[in-house]
């Protein structure tokens, strides 16, 4: 299976763990030209920005430590133009999680990070 089937896979797994757990999927695969969020859900109210990170094994080191400072930004900037597009109140609660696959193995870290403000 090619990397992108893989990813796509692990996502659809992820959007199922979210539902599971009482979260709402509101989008996937939101792009801009700032880059790509891949779920975004409400939980009890609270829009989350999602990225979700498989790794077959923890060999080469676990998932959410791939959300690096960079991808954050990335993250925030286009959770930025998301807020913009679909008209979200300023006082609205956000969240930034990340979503760990180990194999076949969920974890949702809620509050993975914290909002990067533009500088």
């Amino acid at each position: 299976m090619d990397t992108r089937k893989v990813g796509r896979v692990k996502e659809d797994a992820a959007a199922e763990f979210l539902k599971k757990q009482g979260a709402r999927v509101l989008f996937r695969n939101f792009r801009s030209r700032m880059g790509e969020i891949d779920i975004v859900a409400s939980d009890h109210g609270t829009v989350c920005f999602i990225e979700v990170k498989y790794r077959k094994s923890v060999k080469t080191g676990y998932p959410a430590e791939a959300v690096g400072m960079r991808k954050q930004v990335t993250i925030c900037r286009t959770a930025d133009y998301y807020r913009m597009k679909m008209s979200l109140p300023e006082d609205q609660s956000y969240r930034f999680d990340v979503i760990s696959i180990i194999g076949e193995e969920i974890t949702w870290f809620k509050n993975a990070f914290s909002y990067i403000p533009y500088n």
